[in-house]
């Protein structure tokens, strides 16, 4: 259990089905020494390290109707989709607030995946970092390109961690975990597709040719690292869990009803591969799902 880590991919409104599983998680006290997530999988790792059972049900399902979480009249002011200053400062630290010391003195490292601007590399930051400013960070790689503003944050201009390493199973490797729990938000025959939107990438961004490269290689870049899950899912290396039904949620849903069907999911198909994963963690190898 020491030597396995937990990697957590985004995936927009359709992280709540990561939430489920997590609240599982927490509610059978499994917790891993190491956990690294990207953009929607941050905001929901951050909540279950706290050890705040439902937090992130209440945050994504509860408020998602609010204007001030997500609308297009946002959009057309402010240039933001979502609320981020609601999203990242309001809930956190007035409506449903976020347990800063529970999570400070939670064992376990975090770290965050973010997209620099400039170089259109990852740029990782740990909780075990001096000055770790947890929502700055969540908030720049949840900033979603076209629909929220480049995030500065210590001389980098950041966004979407998942542009630049959507789910970084071999950055917890090189940290030192060579087994790994995977929650991803699509299903098993997802793969995407080239961006068809070149045109609008090279202009909303020309300011950043690496960054505007990163864009229009995503599905290179994705498909890619689902392949070497694959390959390391064969080898027993992960265990992955997944939608294992149909997904009807999308990146910017808005219907609390799916949303919270999508969390249900997440948690029911936990428990139910509950005892693969234990077997999966005991014996060090594949075992089959």
């Amino acid at each position: 259990m020491d030597s396995i880590g937990l990697i957590l991919e985004g995936g927009g409104m359709r992280g709540i089905y990561t939430a489920g599983v997590l609240d599982y998680f927490a509610e059978q006290n499994l917790y891993f020494p190491y956990t690294i997530g990207v953009s929607a999988g941050a905001c929901m790792g951050a909540s279950y390290l706290s050890r705040q059972i439902g937090r992130n049900r209440e945050v994504n399902v509860n408020w998602v109707s609010d204007p001030r979480y997500i609308s297009w009249g946002g959009f057309f002011k402010k240039g933001e989709l979502f609320g981020m200053d609601f999203i990242f400062d309001e809930l956190p630290n007035q409506l449903v607030p976020f347990d800063n010391e529970a999570f400070n003195n939670a064992p376990e490292e975090f770290v965050i995946g973010t997209t620099d601007c400039d170089t259109g590399e990852t740029v990782y930051y740990r909780k075990s970092d001096p000055d770790f400013d947890l929502l700055t960070i969540i908030r720049a790689s949840s900033s979603l390109p076209f629909i929220a503003p480049i995030i500065e944050y210590k001389g980098r201009k950041l966004l979407d961690g998942g542009i630049s390493d959507p789910i970084p199973v071999r950055q917890a490797e090189r940290d030192g975990y060579k087994r790994n729990v995977l929650i991803l938000t699509r299903n098993d025959d997802y793969r995407k597709s080239k961006n068809k939107f070149g045109f609008f990438v090279r202009r909303a961004y020309r300011k950043f040719p690496k960054f505007v490269e990163k864009m229009l290689t995503r599905d290179r870049i994705y498909n890619e690292e689902l392949d070497y899950i694959g390959e390391q899912e064969r080898k027993g290396n992960v265990f992955v869990i997944r939608p294992q039904q149909k997904l009807t949620v999308g990146r910017l849903e808005r219907d609390s009803s799916k949303l919270d069907a999508l969390y249900m999911q997440g948690y029911e198909e936990a428990k139910l591969l509950a005892p693969k994963l234990k077997a999966w963690m005991e014996q060090g190898g594949a075992v089959k799902i």
